[in-house]
C-alpha cells in the first residue's frame, strides 16, 4: 500500500550547492568554506544539505554534536568536520574514531583528549574557541595567550585552528560588533608572540561572511545563508540567495460555516457570514507555531488564504473565498511559492517574533521530506 501523509517539506539540494556557490563568491581566492549543516541541516536533512553544500566547492562542514557528526560519518561523508562546540569528555573517543575536528577551550577536555590521543597512538588537530565576547563559550580573549602556551606542551593534540563567534554581525555600524573584531585580533597577536601560528583563523559566520570581508581571515562559516534564507534584513540586497525549502500540504476537509459561528479551541475566530473553511492537517507538532494562530496566510490556488482560529496539534484552519472552489486534496503552501504568489520564511517567523531558523528547523519535525 503506498501512502503518503498530506503535509510535507520539499527540499532543493541544487539551491543549496547554487547559495555555497554564490556567497564562495564573496571571498578571496585561497580562502576556505565551512557549510553549518548542524540541527539536521537546520531542518533541510544533514546529508542532503551536506553533499549539496560539498557539491557547491564547501571545503568543510561543520556540526554542534557528536550524534550529527557520526551521522554524517556513516552517511560517507569524508570531508573534514568540525564540533563547533566542545563536547562531553567522554566523547574523546568518538572523535578519535570518526577523526572529527573539536571545538577546544577547557583544560579539561584538553587533557581528556590528550590523554586518549596518547592511547590511540594519534595526533588531534583541534580549534581553539575564543571568547571575544558573546560570553557563550570559549576561553575569554585575555585568557587566551595562557592557553596557548599550556597547550604547547600538551602531546596528542594539535592545535590546526583558533576561531570566535560575533553576536551583532548583522547590525550595520555596531560598535559591539567592532569590539569582537578587535578583542579577537590582538588575541591572535598574542599568540603569534608565543610562537604559536594558527593555520586556519576564522570568525564570520553567515552575516559577516555577506557584509564584513574583513573578517573573512582564513576561513568562512555559512549556515543559515547556504539554505537561502538571509541571516537579517540588513543582508538584502547585498546577495542574492535561493531559498532550498518549501513547506506545503493538502486540504484534508471543506465546509461552509455560518454567521457567528466559531472556529477552533476557544472560538477566538466568528464568521462575520456565510464562510467556507478549509481544513490543512498539519499544526503545531510539525513548526506551524501556534502564535500564528489568526495571523499568518497559506497560498491555495495562488490565492493568499488567512488562517483563522488556533492553531492545533495537528491541523489548522483556513478560511477561503467561495469563487476559489477550493476542495478535498487541494495544495496548500505554507512556505514557498505557488503561481504569482510567494511566502518566504522570513513571514511566519516575523508573525510569529522569531527567526527564520527556528521556523525552517521545526517544520521537518516529523514532516515527510521531497
Amino acid at each position: 500500500m503506498t501512502y503518503r501523509r498530506y503535509g510535507w517539506v520539499e527540499i532543493d539540494p541544487a539551491a543549496i550547492t547554487r547559495n555555497v556557490r554564490t556567497l564562495k563568491a564573496l571571498t578571496r581566492p585561497g580562502t576556505l568554506f565551512m557549510a553549518v549543516v548542524k540541527a539536521d541541516g537546520y531542518g533541510h536533512g544533514s546529508l542532503v544539505a551536506a553533499r549539496a553544500a560539498l557539491a557547491g566547492g564547501a571545503d568543510r562542514l561543520g556540526v554542534a554534536t557528536l550524534e550529527e557528526a557520526v551521522t554524517l560519518r556513516e552517511g560517507g561523508i569524508s570531508a573534514p568536520l568540525h564540533l563547533l562546540s566542545e563536547p562531553p569528555e567522554t566523547g574523546v573517543g568518538i572523535i578519535i574514531e570518526h577523526k572529527l575536528i573539536p571545538t577546544l577551550c577547557s583544560r579539561e577536555f584538553a587533557v581528556a583528549l590528550s590523554r586518549a590521543a596518547m592511547l590511540a597512538d594519534v595526533t588531534v588537530r583541534y580549534h581553539l574557541k575564543v571568547d571575544s565576547g558573546m560570553n557563550r563559550i570559549g576561553v575569554r580573549a585575555e585568557d587566551a595567550n595562557d592557553m596557548v602556551a599550556w597547550l604547547k606542551a600538551l602531546p596528542g593534540v594539535e592545535m590546526e585552528g583558533v576561531f570566535t563567534h560575533f553576536a551583532t554581525a548583522d547590525v550595520p555600524g555596531d560598535w559591539e560588533f567592532d569590539g569582537q573584531v578587535d578583542r579577537f585580533r590582538r588575541a591572535v597577536e598574542r599568540m603569534r608572540t608565543e610562537r604559536v601560528r594558527p593555520a586556519i583563523v576564522h570568525a564570520a559566520n553567515s552575516a559577516a561572511t555577506i557584509l564584513h570581508p574583513e573578517t573573512h581571515y582564513d576561513l568562512v562559516r555559512c549556515g543559515i545563508a547556504i539554505y537561502g534564507l538571509h541571516p537579517a534584513e540588513s543582508t538584502y540586497g547585498k546577495i542574492e540567495l535561493e531559498p532550498a525549502m518549501a513547506v506545503k500540504a493538502r486540504v484534508s476537509l471543506v465546509k461552509r460555516i455560518g454567521l457567528g459561528d466559531g472556529v477552533s479551541y476557544g472560538f477566538t475566530y466568528h464568521a462575520d457570514g456565510p464562510t467556507t473553511i478549509a481544513t490543512v492537517p498539519i499544526g503545531y507538532a510539525d513548526g506551524v507555531h501556534r502564535v500564528l494562530s489568526n495571523s499568518m496566510d497559506v497560498l491555495i490556488r495562488g490565492v493568499r488564504c488567512r488562517q483563522v482560529g488556533r492553531i492545533c496539534m495537528d491541523q489548522f484552519m483556513v478560511q477561503v473565498p467561495d469563487k476559489l472552489g477550493v476542495t478535498a486534496g487541494d495544495e496548500v503552501v505554507i512556505v514557498g511559492t505557488q503561481g504569482a504568489e510567494r511566502i518566504l520564511m522570513d513571514e511566519p517567523a516575523g508573525r510569529a517574533g522569531t527567526i527564520n531558523y527556528e521556523l525552517a528547523c521545526g517544520f521537518a519535525l516529523r514532516m515527510g521530506r521531497d
